[in-house]
């Protein structure tokens, strides 16, 4: 009886350990970036891009150091278009498609009661973030 109780502890033991997820570098992520202000009814949308060399949790299956991006995209609209305190944000999805469903959902949200401008790739380009675990 006291060797089944060890070996369930073990067991249960194994289980309730944490993995931790594995980092996936990838060629198929798809972003864009959209950036409100609160002084403002001019929102500014990126068009979708595909960031090659971007990193995955494999387990969650989230698009790491999106905070990164959105910093980049801030830092372009506060550099470049003199643009400061906007909130940015950035949407990415595995596939184009994906990435189109979300950025069409987005706009059916904004484009009623805002003004959109875009930025077209050519003025703005999201730059792969290095997450590898070496790097962290």
């Amino acid at each position: 009886m006291k060797i089944l109780k060890y070996i369930l502890l073990i067991a249960l033991t194994l289980t309730v350990l944490p993995t931790e997820a594995k980092r996936l570098k990838t060629n198929k992520v798809y972003m864009f970036g959209f950036s409100a202000s609160f002084k403002d009814s001019t929102i500014y949308v990126t068009d979708i891009q595909n960031v090659p060399e971007a990193w995955i949790d494999t387990k969650t299956k989230f698009l790491l150091g999106r905070d990164n991006y959105s910093y980049q995209l801030k830092n372009y609209l506060t550099d470049k278009l003199n643009m400061p305190n906007r909130v940015c944000m950035v949407f990415f999805g595995m596939s184009k498609k994906k990435a189109e469903k979300e950025y069409l959902k987005l706009m059916k949200k904004y484009k009623k009661g805002y003004e959109v401008r875009y930025l077209n790739s050519g003025e703005f380009k999201f730059e792969a973030v290095d997450m590898s675990p070496d790097n962290q």
